[in-house]
């Protein structure tokens, strides 16, 4: 469910290349032409191009990049041009990092990607960083967010869609009785949710609110002022309903005194080749205004343009 337009008749990576090239040189940079470019084109395809690029002249197309680019549309920009699991690589490096750790990127990393999407990310982090990514978010979290996160980015789930209804019947059972009982960082309430498959936890949640007569999150939200609770309601709509994750993301990066543009631009650039058709539809229903709307009203120049190619409104 990707926004992304690609066109029918792709030019070669190395016509790309030499146009990119093009933009580089000369007075100014062609902000248009790497729109036009990098925003127009799937991973495998950006992936190529940074090859050829980097064959043809002897540079690295990213590093001419953030030396041609400014603010929030070089970071756009960068983020996009990455491959998603290099990506992802930097994003939960950063949120490791003193200045812009945040719990809530590395729980979104470990949630919203596949089993195989998130060893590619590990072994992009390994290759990079020279460390493992458990390593890293266990160095740099404690108490119950490190309980949390490290199981959250060690899962490969089983990503079919078997479900054991007896299972899903006792571990909703388990999970009230912890709830109940405020006992939220148990290790049974951690193993559940950072283990299960989406399919699995889907049923499970479903016997929970049919026999319980409340959605989990509804009973999470006992002390809404709980930053722990916050993360793990996080988590549970990450696992089962990421769209609705992402469109509160957005919501709450627009809607901010100021507008997050780092949320805004990690959302984008990570989703717009996975569900962001889904996401805008999510957004709509929430907020009744188009996502494109939205964005074009908090954002401007070229960072405007490239998130909303991205977004697949790129003549809007």
């Amino acid at each position: 469910m990707a926004t992304l337009k690609v066109p029918v008749h792709v030019p070669s990576p190395s016509e790309d290349a030499e146009q990119l090239r093009k933009a580089f040189e000369g007075w100014g940079t062609n902000e248009q032409l790497i729109i036009d470019i990098l925003a127009h084109r799937n991973a495998a395809q950006r992936n190529s191009i940074r090859k050829v690029y980097g064959e043809a002249y002897g540079e690295d197309l990213l590093k001419c990049l953030e030396k041609e680019l400014t603010s929030d549309f070089e970071r756009a920009v960068l983020l996009f041009t990455l491959d998603p699991a290099e990506r992802d690589a930097h994003l939960a490096n950063e949120a490791t990092k003193k200045f812009t750790s945040s719990n809530w990127i590395l729980m979104e990393i470990g949630c919203s990607r596949s089993s195989h999407e998130l060893l590619n990310v590990k072994k992009a982090y390994h290759a990079r960083y020279k460390k493992s990514l458990e390593e890293d978010v266990a160095h740099h979290t404690t108490g119950e967010y490190r309980k949390l996160l490290v199981p959250l980015v060690s899962a490969f789930r089983y990503e079919g869609e078997e479900v054991n209804m007896t299972l899903a019947k006792s571990e909703a059972k388990i999970l009230h009785d912890k709830i109940s009982d405020k006992h939220y960082t148990d290790d049974e309430v951690i193993r559940i949710v950072s283990t299960r498959s989406k399919a699995q936890l889907n049923a499970t949640l479903n016997h929970y609110n049919t026999s319980f007569g409340n959605a989990i999150n509804k009973d999470l939200k006992a002390d809404p002022s709980d930053e722990f609770l916050k993360l793990l309601r996080a988590v549970i709509k990450c696992l089962t309903t990421p769209e609705q994750y992402f469109e509160k993301v957005l919501r709450q990066a627009i809607n901010k005194l100021g507008s997050d543009e780092w949320a805004l631009t990690r959302v984008v650039t990570t989703r717009a080749e996975v569900d962001m058709v889904r996401i805008k539809e999510a957004y709509q229903r929430r907020n009744s205004i188009p996502l494109e709307q939205a964005i074009a009203k908090d954002t401007s120049g070229d960072y405007e343009k490239f998130l909303l190619a991205l977004i697949g409104a790129g003549d809007a």
